[in-house]
């Protein structure tokens, strides 16, 4: 049986040792193959028209604001923002404008990883700030802003595995599950375990005969 062809990626930032660091990090992901590194926003183009690629990871800002590029460059690419701006609305506009995803430097690899496979089957993916003001401004409904994995989450813990439990279904760290909670406990404004276990049945994330 053949293996699935890993994810093209091009990293596209003004600073090496962010670019290099993320290859590094990268690179311990079978699935994920960085293909190239950009440094000037003036390159883009003929990069990605030359090597290719399945997803652009774009910082906006390199030696100039790059929002207003996006619409053109995802005619070539998937692409995800890569940013450490925290302003809500870069995010916001960044997604109007056809990015698939906004992610923060300050994410885990393992958040950028998600991210990457994700917009890689078609998806989006947003922060939880960005998702909460995108519901309000477009009416998403709240279920409809997990990822994949959170979804899996809510339905492990919905099922009254613990923490740990969780992680070792999901060959995750605790840690990380712990961290994907906040996110939907954020997201569909839940407070506790049974809350969360009420929403999911109610939106039929779980059945009473699971």
């Amino acid at each position: 049986m053949s293996m699935a062809k890993p994810i093209r990626i091009i990293v596209a930032d003004d600073h090496v040792l962010f670019r290099q660091g993320l290859r590094s990090l990268l690179r311990l992901h079978a699935d994920i193959e960085v293909v190239a590194e950009v440094a000037k926003a003036s390159a883009l183009r003929a990069t990605l028209a030359e090597v290719g690629c399945d997803i652009l990871l774009l910082d906006l800002q390199m030696e100039r604001w790059l929002l207003q590029d996006i619409p053109s460059l995802a005619q070539l690419a998937r692409v995800m923002v890569l940013t450490a701006s925290e302003r809500v609305e870069d995010g916001i506009a960044a997604m109007r404008l056809g990015a698939r995803a906004v992610v923060q430097k300050r994410f885990a690899i393992e958040t950028l990883t998600e991210a990457i496979r994700a917009v890689a089957d078609g998806l989006v993916w947003m922060p939880p700030a960005l998702q909460t003001e995108m519901t309000a401004q477009w009416g998403m409904p709240a279920e409809m802003q997990l990822t994949t994995r959170e979804r899996e989450i809510v339905r492990c813990v919905a099922l009254g595995l613990r923490n740990a439990e969780v992680a070792k279904q999901l060959a995750i760290s605790e840690g990380t599950v712990k961290t994907h909670l906040n996110n939907v406990f954020q997201k569909l404004g839940v407070r506790d375990r049974l809350e969360l276990y009420r929403y999911a049945l109610r939106v039929g994330l779980v059945t009473l005969n699971d």
